[in-house]
């Protein structure tokens, strides 16, 4: 019922020419208000008192009025601020000229009932309301209202006279829920919305590196959307966590005080953000000193920075170095000069007309307007004149070095009163609304005040650009605030940056870190993190179930980096590249290789250039020596083309050592192929030639020597080996061995190899040497028992023996060595069976020609004697040599040189490759 009254009140009195109707709603309802006539009215709600009592309504009589107590000077200021600025416009022939500005201005006494009521009773005109008919009459409502400062009252007020778009212009209500349009449509604001302040607290909390902070938020409408919007910013930004999130009880509860301050006191987190009224921080405040919670860091939001009730010097302690988001100071010339005027009312006293005043009055002096309460004369007390002299009093009222919502309240004026004169200004025909009509006092509407307020664009004398964006809220500009402790014990709070948008730069944040006070032994910024960074070369790993700042450092895996503070992850290196020991960046992966330049490269050289010589001496020797017996006995053509075999066996390991080119692929393989094939075909025919000669020595054994001639011997050779060549054309035509980088053996290193490009063409190759080094052994093991006389069979024996002993160990090895040692087995195995062929064969002839000459005759040769004991010494000392270079060689030099590579890992490797 209330509700379609006030509707149908609403619905005369704003169509209604000068709101020239009004009804009166039931019953009476006193208000502290401040009033000046004119021909235009502007509203206005201010906190003038800092709270209200209301009585107990047992509503068996007509409930009594609620109280207001506590006198707040500064919210005072506000209103006079109003005051002066309405002032000032009727002052300037230039803006609404023709045109007295009035004001009604109410006090709210922080209770939102009392402020929805002065509301309401702004836009109806009157104070005491009673409905009566379509027909009462009353004073002109008011066109606009400045205020209120709280998010909550200015929800509650605007969302109704939003519905009969009357604006509303807040000089201190910041909740970002404010900004939609859809429930707020005429509302407007001078002050950022708390959407802003949040980004501004989140950007001081990335200078200073705070990214572990607690947030405690007063339990109404401010405090809680600051919270949500905090939340959603903070997450979204990546600049940090919350440690808590506490609301401030509304009515200080003792309990859950002393819960929260427990909370702060136990957390790490050193930073505290409060976005609270000074009233909920006072109650704060008091169990902090009680349980001594020293060491923080506060950060505050605009609606306590430069609360004076905090600054105390038992407070200071505490609070001592608090950085704090503070709204634009400005300056108003001539302000204090018009509080000097302001004189009480003393004939109306506190009942109607200027209550404000009086009250102020009163409160300053210490004194009491006629009649005085009961009592008061006999205690003392003294009667206001209205002649006392303010500056003989401390009042803040008179302090005007740092004018903040005043100066917001100041814009808000001129905001209404820009708007109403560009709509007066209005030439007919030419106007905004239907039919190209302009808005006029007469028929004032509040929506075309509205329109017209939208647009409103001006600059204040301080400097500032005041216009609103299509949310109704300002153009954002904040003070950076630090609250300084004086060596005196004296507080002062000073600007050390500034945080502002505009629509050419942007977002623009400065701060003076020089100038700011920190209340820590240190004299520096505090440190306010769940987890410390996490240097380059390690990432970032999340504590389950606690906030993303909360983390261990997790160093990167072996081929990963991470060259950035707080990397999330590790980054693999290109393949080429391996980490470095700090996992901070990557570098070149080393290179290997059988180098000549290693000793191990240099070894396997020098062996196999010694075996090389060794060869050409002992070709030497037969060549000087070649028409003794020992060396016509022994076919001296196979003799020298099995040293010539040799010496190319020798030499074709050194294509093995060095950096795996293309032709050094291509033909080191095919090299130590041919070679061994021609020299495993001399050991061959050799071994045929003999078991020849046996049996040509029997009766009727002749006719076998004719297939055994010096051609049929060259050509046994010659087709041997060319088989091998056939094989290797092949191989090298239809997939042929390349230089490869193989990256898999070692994870830090590159391993420069030949790929054989076919396994089978090497298989064949390396078959068809064990088939001929086979044959030769089995044919050579069945005239082992010949008779001594020209017999070779039991050298070429222990030959085979020891040749085909070496290549079954090479297999092996060669599987387990991994990277460059694999190269190195592989010559080991060719100089050890060369070197065991060259002994085997040749050291007990060198040993008869050069040390034993005596038995260099045919008489010796024939007989067995010690001739044959020298043989099967050789024999034995030649493959024992052989055997233990191939198979323990390569194993000494990893265990007593390369002690490194004697690992697990380093064997597996080249295992898990083959």
């Amino acid at each position: 019922m209330f509700f379609m009254l006030l509707y149908s009140y609403f619905s005369s009195a704003v169509s209604s020419p000068l709101y020239s109707s009004s009804c009166r709603l039931q019953g009476q309802f006193h208000l502290n208000k401040l009033h000046k006539a004119g021909d235009v009215v502007l509203g206005g709600i201010f906190q003038v008192h800092f709270f209200s009592v209301f009585p107990d309504l047992s509503f068996t009589s007509e409930p009594p009025q609620p109280t207001c107590h506590g006198f707040d000077v500064v919210g005072f200021r506000r209103a006079e601020t109003m005051a002066f600025a309405i002032d000032e416009i009727n002052k300037n022939t230039k803006l609404l000229p023709n045109v007295t500005l009035g004001y009604s201005l109410y006090d709210h006494c922080v209770k939102l009932g009392i402020a929805f009521r002065a509301g309401l009773s702004a836009v109806s005109g009157q104070e005491k309301q009673f409905i009566l008919d379509d027909t009462c009459a009353g004073t002109p409502p008011v066109i606009g209202i400045v205020g209120d400062s709280s998010s909550t009252h200015s929800i509650a007020i605007s969302s109704v006279l939003g519905l009969y778009r009357v604006p509303m212009v807040s000089y201190f209500a910041t909740c970002s829920c404010l900004s939609d349009r859809q429930k707020f449509p005429s509302f407007f604001r001078t002050i950022p919305s708390d959407a802003f302040q949040v980004q501004a607290m989140i950007q001081i909390l990335k200078r200073f590196g705070w990214s572990w902070a607690g947030l405690l938020v007063s339990d109404d409408d401010y405090g809680l959307h600051a919270a949500q919007s905090f939340q959603s910013d903070l997450a979204q930004s990546g600049g940090g966590c919350l440690a808590y999130l506490e609301v401030l009880p509304w009515d200080n509860d003792p309990a859950e005080l002393r819960r929260i301050v427990d909370l702060m006191k136990k957390s790490t987190a050193r930073v505290v953000i409060v976005f609270a009224h000074e009233s909920y921080m006072i109650n704060l405040m008091e169990e902090v000193v009680r349980q001594n919670v020293t060491g923080l860091q506060w950060m505050a939001s605009e609606a306590w920075t430069a609360s004076t009730v905090l600054q105390t010097p038992d407070l200071m302690l505490y609070l001592a170095g608090t950085l704090g988001i503070a709204i634009r100071r400005g300056e108003i010339p001539g302000f204090r000069e018009f509080l000097l005027q302001m004189l009480p009312d003393i004939h109306h006293n506190n009942s109607y007309g200027n209550s404000m005043v009086n009250q102020f009055w009163e409160f300053t002096f210490q004194c009491r307007f006629t009649p005085p309460p009961a009592g008061w004369m006999e205690a003392g007390g003294t009667l206001c004149t209205g002649q006392e002299n303010l500056e003989d009093v401390e009042t803040e009222l008179l302090d005007v070095s740092n004018l903040r919502p005043e100066y917001n309240v100041y814009k808000a004026v001129y905001a209404l009163a820009y708007a109403l004169d560009d709509m007066l200004q209005c030439e007919p025909g030419k106007g905004p609304f239907s039919g190209h009509s302009c808005g006029n006092l007469k028929e004032l509407e509040p929506w075309q005040l509205v329109y017209y307020l939208e647009k409103v664009n001006f600059t204040t004398t301080f400097g500032d650009q005041v216009s609103f964006d299509e949310n109704g809220d300002a153009l954002a500009i904040y003070d950076v605030m630090n609250w300084l402790w004086l060596p005196d014990g004296r507080t002062e709070v000073q600007n050390v940056g500034e945080v502002k948008r505009s629509a050419s730069k942007g977002e623009e944040f400065t701060i003076d870190e020089d100038k700011i006070f920190w209340n820590f032994e240190s004299k520096k910024p505090p440190r306010s993190v769940c987890s410390e960074s996490c240097p380059p070369g390690t990432r970032m790993a999340r504590k389950k179930g606690e906030p993303v700042c909360c983390f261990d450092c997790i160093h990167c895996s072996e081929g990963e980096i991470s060259n950035k503070t707080d990397a999330m992850g590790c980054t693999s290196c290109p393949e080429d590249f391996w980490s470095s020991p700090q996992r901070d960046h990557c570098v070149p992966k080393k290179t290997e290789f059988l180098s000549y330049h290693e000793p191990l490269g240099i070894g396997l050289t020098v062996a196999s250039l010694l075996g090389t010589c060794m060869c050409a001496v002992v070709m030497g020797i037969f060549i000087y020596h070649r028409s003794t017996p020992i060396v016509r006995a022994n076919n001296s053509e196979l003799s020298f083309q099995l040293l010539l075999s040799l010496k190319l066996c020798f030499l074709c390991s050194l294509l093995f050592i060095g950096r795996p080119r293309l032709w050094t692929c291509q033909l080191r393989h095919a090299a130590f192929g041919i070679s061994f094939v021609l020299c495993v075909s001399c050991i061959l025919v050799k071994t045929m030639v003999v078991l020849a000669v046996f049996k040509a020595s029997k009766p009727g054994g002749g006719a076998s020597l004719k297939w055994f001639g010096v051609l049929q011997q060259r050509g046994t050779v010659i087709v041997l080996t060319s088989i091998q060549a056939a094989i290797c054309t092949a191989w090298l035509v239809s997939a042929s061995p390349t230089p490869h980088k193989n990256t898999q053996y070692y994870s830090d290193k590159i391993v420069y190899e030949c790929a054989v490009g076919s396994t089978v063409g090497f298989a064949v190759l390396l078959g068809y040497i064990g088939s001929l080094a086979s044959l030769s052994f089995l044919i050579a093991f069945i005239a082992r028992n010949l008779p001594d006389s020209f017999n070779e069979a039991k050298l070429i024996t222990f030959s085979m023996l020891i040749f085909c002993a070496v290549w079954v160990a090479f297999v092996p090895a060669y599987v387990s060595s991994p990277g460059k040692y694999a190269d190195a087995v592989e010559v080991f195995a060719i100089l050890a069976s060369s070197f065991g062929l060259l002994l085997a064969l040749f050291g007990p002839k060198c040993y008869i020609i050069l040390l034993r000459p005596e038995r260099n005759t045919k008489k010796a040769i024939m007989g067995r004697g010690k001739y044959a004991d020298t043989v099967e010494v050789f024999a034995i000392l030649a493959s024992s040599f052989g055997l233990f270079v191939a198979l323990f060689g390569p194993k000494c030099y990893i265990i007593l040189l390369r002690p490194e590579r004697n690992t697990k890992k380093a064997i597996m490797g080249r295992e898990i490759q083959a």
